[in-house]
């Protein structure tokens, strides 16, 4: 061999070398690394969800219910809330066959109230307290959509969606708080929405809730960290569940259609198992949505008249589509 190719198997030995001396378990080393850690996390969380006391929502259906069968199984005491009694003793029987498979569930309670008359959340929260004495977790899930033109919307109807999905939901936070501060101990969940962040044509009331919600929980999370509560904000995009269904309109009539972006939407169970870990990972704010929505939220801060332009666009289309 000629003396250069010599230096180049000198060479190539000596990074074979170092990289089977150095790189490889550098690497080995961090994955291991990062495996502990990620270990040490989820038993961090199983820890925080076993036995605690949550409270859920408009647990009958949609993410509610999904909400409530990732919880159970985690081991955590449920109240489930909801208007219709029997959709939520039905729902208790749904949790109860599971519990056949894991022996750390708990068969949960119920209260039944309606939470867009906050005259009736306050005796909510004092028969939730009852079970258990104190709630850990609050998941304030239960909500309405909207579909229609701000013109021809009635202000009962503005009123009605904020009843339910920003009144309702602070009525029973509101409720529920003393006992957490009095304990130095809690975490409050909001399920908010992506139009907590923008708005998009034809949603006014359901996008004002939303943004509503966002503002007072944000609020609240600075307010009681002093005494060592969580507040979590969880914003999904779309989900296949009802709501677009059971929406109201402008007149105040269910909506009765399936959208077509909803029908196409994470299933309710994929969003219920980010809520678990968001909460169990105990994080402030959780944006749960696909590629174009998550763009929009940063548009709409970084390039407002560009956002805006677009949804004039959208807007336009959709009435022609609907005029058609």
């Amino acid at each position: 061999l000629s003396s250069s190719g010599s230096r180049n198997i000198v060479k190539k030995g000596k990074l074979m070398d170092f990289t089977s001396t150095v790189i490889i378990p550098l690497l080995c080393g961090s994955l291991g690394i990062f495996g502990v850690f990620r270990l040490l996390q989820w038993m961090r969380m199983r820890t925080y969800l076993r036995e605690a006391v949550v409270v859920i929502t408009g647990a009958t259906s949609g993410l509610g219910k999904e909400c409530a069968k990732a919880f159970h199984a985690a081991g955590s005491k449920l109240v489930l809330c909801g208007r219709d009694s029997e959709k939520l003793k039905d729902l208790v029987q749904e949790l109860s066959t599971m519990t056949n498979h894991q022996k750390n569930t708990h068969k949960p309670q119920t209260v039944v109230f309606d939470l867009s008359d906050t005259k009736t959340v306050q005796n909510g929260a004092e028969e939730i307290l009852k079970y258990f004495g104190h709630v850990d977790i609050l998941i304030n899930n239960a909500g309405i959509s909207f579909r229609g033109t701000i013109v021809d919307t009635g202000l009962d109807v503005d009123k009605k969606v904020m009843e339910t999905n920003y009144f309702g939901p602070i009525a029973l936070t509101k409720a529920l708080l003393p006992s957490m501060i009095k304990r130095r101990q809690g975490h409050i969940v909001a399920i908010s929405s992506v139009q907590g962040k923008i708005s998009i044509p034809f949603r006014s009331a359901y996008a004002a809730s939303k943004h509503a919600t966002q503002a007072f929980f944000d609020c609240l999370r600075a307010e009681v960290e002093q005494y060592d509560i969580d507040v979590t904000v969880i914003s999904p995009g779309y989900i296949q569940t009802n709501l677009s269904l059971n929406a109201v309109t402008a007149d105040g009539s269910r909506y009765g259609v399936m959208d077509k972006n909803t029908a196409e939407g994470q299933t309710a169970a994929e969003v219920a198992q980010v809520v678990l870990n968001a909460v169990g990972q105990r994080k402030k704010e959780v944006l749960v949505a696909g590629l174009t929505p998550s763009l929009a939220v940063y548009l709409r801060n970084l390039f407002p008249r560009l956002f805006f332009t677009l949804m004039a666009t959208r807007a336009k289309k959709e009435r022609k589509a609907k005029g058609s």
